[in-house]
């Protein structure tokens, strides 16, 4: 259980159906660094073991401004190929249930690139995001290289990886790179309306298709046909066909009584 843990970078809160992890380093802007690399590994292991959906947001106004500058300075050779970060948002990526990214504020670096790993992101009207990387003399080693031109095509992505360009909400939400804007106070209430709205839908069906959905695309339609073969299998199929057959049965039953 999460709440048997003593986290110092992160405010988790474990429901029945979902976490929330909210990044909690406000003094620097919810910088990423090592201790809450660390931290989120064990939020992960909890979710790969107990599938939940995970709301990811950040506190005092900001999501992420990026890794922690004063440990990245003094990182080297040896510290880049053990990808840091990079392990982790594969992690998050891949966690069995969606991912929502609630983003506010400055959502830079490393802390975009946390966002990109997410299933869905929905935002504020403040939010800026980008990856300045390149006028630090490194590049977006996370998982922008490549995630960002599947998320909003070559151009854009060259012109923020390359070129710095920050995208503010409306460009963000024009290119599919947020999908929602909210009021700031409205924001966390959306991403739960999200995690409801996937709540409804049948977990193992969520689960499965999410796998499917990152599968290469060697892998279909093969996989497609093994996953619906364990879905036409299951419980919940049966109930929720039956349910929707008896629900149609009944509303057109009171239709021929109308007069």
């Amino acid at each position: 259980m999460l709440e048997n843990h003593d986290f110092s970078t992160l405010v988790v809160e474990e429901r029945e159906d979902r976490v929330v992890v909210l990044l909690n380093r406000p003094e620097v802007r919810n910088a990423i660094d090592q201790a809450m690399v660390d931290e989120l590994h064990l939020v992960c292991a909890e979710l790969e073991q107990h599938p939940k959906v995970l709301i990811i947001a950040g506190k005092g106004g900001v999501f992420a401004s990026g890794a922690d500058i004063a440990q990245l300075r003094e990182r080297r050779r040896d510290d880049a190929l053990q990808g840091i970060n990079s392990s982790l948002f594969v992690r998050i990526a891949k966690l069995p249930m969606p991912v929502i990214a609630a983003l506010d504020g400055y959502c830079l670096g490393g802390g975009a690139e946390l966002a990109y790993a997410a299933d869905f992101r929905i935002g504020t009207p403040s939010v800026r995001i980008g990856n300045p990387e390149t006028g630090l003399g490194i590049l977006a080693a996370a998982g922008a290289s490549w995630r960002l031109r599947e998320l909003v095509g070559e151009p854009l992505a060259k012109e923020i990886l390359l070129a710095g360009l920050v995208l503010r909400a409306e460009q963000a939400l024009a290119a599919n790179l947020i999908t929602e804007i909210h009021e700031a106070p409205e924001l966390m209430d959306a991403a739960h309306n999200l995690a409801d709205r996937i709540g409804r839908q049948d977990p193992l069906a969520v689960r499965i298709t999410k796998s499917v959905f990152h599968a290469p695309a060697e892998a279909h339609p093969l996989i497609d046909q093994l996953a619906q073969g364990i879905l036409f299998e299951s419980q919940a199929k049966f109930d929720r066909m039956q349910a929707f057959l008896q629900k149609k049965n009944e509303n057109t039953a009171e239709q021929k009584e109308t007069p």
